[in-house]
């Protein structure tokens, strides 16, 4: 009688260490100066930068959602990896931290090395985007749990702030202005909503516009923290304007977001177009072509855009900052 082994389980123990032996150069390019040798750790290690006097660590995690079932869908699995690391590096950036390292998980039926390479070639060029170091992982082969074709994915990072330049929406006062950075797309928040107006055969005809990944800000944003007086900064995800937007908010205010004066990206154009969904619906799921939003007094405004135009980023005054009301956010 055969001998019972994990293998007959459907767990492939050899599989994924040949998928571990091939993404190592992936991960080797992300590295950066405070990596610190683990060959024998059993876990990443990493050295605080120099050069901080109250250095305060601040971390962040978060997934990709069901936009993973329309990667899987279509067969394209460069670009997921990009948007785990977005969702994590670009809150940490909110405070004005800068993201040292990162981690991933990976959850799967079966370990399919071709799909997870591909995955985690997008993991390690959102580390090159974000200049932070990929320092682990874990890849969970659970069948049982998933189905042999799916995979779930979570992220972890790590950043570095210095306690003194701490941005934490405080210094809001009304009358300050809102400074939108452009979204890619829809990013990796509403994709259940996505899925119900696009239908299997139109996901793949409109695949480039739905899985465009999520865009960085970091080497936008980092560079003005410090230089300027910065009174709040938000990362616009789920729940979106009437949520996100105004969580970096004092409870004595609210914010007036005026229609029309950012460029609203096609994918959106679309869903308006293939759904009737009520304007609040939409500001509350999607961002709407605002992926990322700067908060500061008028004076200074013309100069943080100089400075974002600068990095290579484009950005609009979308609105102000005003006395609360009933509503913490109205679209004017």
């Amino acid at each position: 009688m055969k001998k019972l082994t994990y293998k007959d389980s459907g767990v492939d123990i050899q599989k994924a260490d040949e998928f571990v032996g091939a993404i190592k150069g992936l991960v080797a390019s992300t590295r950066q100066p405070g990596v610190m040798d683990r060959t024998r750790a059993f876990g990443s290690l990493f050295a605080l930068p120099k050069g901080y006097k109250e250095p305060v660590l601040v971390s962040s995690t978060d997934g990709v959602g069901t936009k993973l079932l329309i990667a899987n869908h279509v067969g394209k699995h460069d670009t997921v990896g990009i948007d785990l690391v977005a969702m994590n590096v670009n809150d940490v950036l909110c405070v004005g931290a800068k993201p040292l390292f990162f981690l991933d998980y990976v959850a799967c039926g079966k370990v399919d090395k071709k799909v997870l390479v591909d995955v985690m070639k997008g993991i390690a060029e959102g580390c090159r985007q974000a200049g932070c170091a990929l320092t682990g992982g874990e890849t969970a082969e659970m069948p049982g749990m998933y189905k042999t074709e799916d995979y779930d994915l979570a992220g972890f990072t790590v950043g570095v702030v210095e306690k003194s330049r701490i941005i934490d929406g405080s210094k809001i006062r009304p009358g300050d202005v809102v400074i939108a950075l452009p979204s890619s797309g829809a990013h990796s928040n509403g994709y259940s909503l996505v899925r119900k107006v696009f239908g299997p055969a139109d996901q793949k005809k409109y695949a480039r516009l739905i899985l465009e990944p999520t865009r960085i800000y970091v080497k936008n944003i980092l560079p003005l923290v410090g230089k300027f007086d910065i009174h709040g900064m938000a990362h616009n995800t789920g729940g979106a304007f009437y949520e996100k937007l105004t969580k970096c908010l004092p409870d004595t205010c609210a914010l007036e977001i005026t229609r029309g004066t950012w460029p609203i990206p096609e994918i959106f154009q679309l869903i308006m177009k293939k759904a009737d969904i009520a304007e609040r619906e939409l500001y509350r799921t999607f961002n709407m072509g605002v992926g990322f939003i700067v908060v500061v007094k008028p004076a200074d405004a013309a100069k943080v855009r100089q400075a974002l135009l600068k990095t290579g980023m484009p950005s609009y005054v979308i609105g102000k900052v005003s006395k609360r009301g009933k509503e913490k956010l109205v679209l004017v």
